[in-house]
């Protein structure tokens, strides 16, 4: 098959394409003809900061096809249904092997690129909003990286449950596409505080709930915008530094800090339901998520630094 790998952490340069061995299957593989492949943000970080488990590895989260094969316990697809898939490394590929527990039914007729971007940006912001975040009608959340693929996902989510959505990109021209999908109130990172400002919007209350996608140099203005006994969801970060909490930081603001890992939990009953509604939703026009580009599998170099540099509004996919 043709896929795309590497041997060593770094940049997007590290990665090579040509030929690499056909996925074995087992007995409870499901095996995708992978037809678009979702850039996580996951692949980008794990690309520079975790070493390869084995070598050559091919990386990538998430991708939407048809089932080539399956292995002989596999009770829930046949081969020629239309699936999307997860998997900690792999999707950058022709054919993408998974467990059985993490693929997922596309429903009939949803184009397989929109369902390629659902299950890692929709199911993270319902995780950090809902399952663990606890977010009621009438509070308020701020997203931190609202045009991203997790962060327009979780504006959705969030402003379709009643809550006051206050967002953060990095221009009034970005802020501007992402109104329509259900900000409240905006924030321009570069130009504006984003502690002062979430003050003024909730009249020196403080919010109840920070959702920080992009990791950085925002953490501090994020804790400083929260409210006392407030909720700070790390769900993921940008490439770069990566922040850190204090001892007493935690103490003195009484504050909650959950991280969030959709994947650990894809495999389960309860999430395969969530994915099930989520996908029906963003098939039925509910729920939307922008493509900003669309890649070849030979351009992953490419495609990885437009993602890391050229700030996406949505996801940005690679089709086969």
């Amino acid at each position: 098959m043709k896929a795309v790998w590497y041997n060593e952490n770094g940049g997007p340069e590290v990665m090579h394409f040509g030929e690499q061995p056909d996925p074995e299957v087992g007995p409870r593989t499901v095996l995708i003809r992978v037809n678009v492949i979702s850039i996580e943000g996951g692949d980008l970080l794990n690309r520079i900061h975790t070493p390869p488990a084995h070598t050559p590895f091919v990386p990538g989260y998430q991708a939407a096809g048809t089932v080539a094969a399956v292995g002989a316990e596999v009770t829930r697809f046949a081969v020629g249904d239309r699936v999307v898939g997860f998997n900690w490394s792999g999707s950058h590929a022709e054919l993408f092997a998974v467990p059985e527990t993490y693929a997922y039914p596309v429903p009939e007729g949803m184009d397989l690129a929109l369902a390629a971007v659902v299950p890692i940006a929709f199911g993270t912001a319902y995780d950090a909003l809902f399952t663990y975040g606890g977010l009621v009608a009438g509070e308020t959340v701020l997203v931190q990286g609202a045009a991203g693929g997790v962060g327009l996902a979780t504006v959705q989510l969030a402003s379709q449950a009643g809550a006051t959505v206050i967002g953060t990109a990095s221009s009034p021209e970005r802020l501007a596409r992402v109104e329509p999908f259900g900000l409240t109130h905006g924030i321009d990172y570069r130009r504006e505080d984003i502690a002062a400002r979430c003050k003024e919007i909730t009249a020196r209350k403080g919010i109840d709930l920070a959702l920080d996608l992009a990791g950085g140099a925002g953490k501090d203005a994020l804790v400083e915008a929260l409210r006392g006994h407030g909720r700070y969801a790390v769900v993921g970060a940008a490439e770069g530094t990566l922040p850190s909490f204090g001892f007493f930081e935690l103490i003195r603001k009484a504050m909650q800090v959950t991280g969030i890992s959709f994947g650990r939990d894809m495999h389960t009953p309860r999430v395969h339901a969530l994915l099930a509604d989520l996908l029906a939703k963003v098939h039925a026009g509910e729920l939307a998520m922008p493509i900003e580009r669309e890649f070849g599998l030979a351009e992953a170099v490419a495609a990885h630094r437009f993602v890391a540099e050229g700030h996406p509004f949505g996801r940005v996919v690679m089709r086969i």
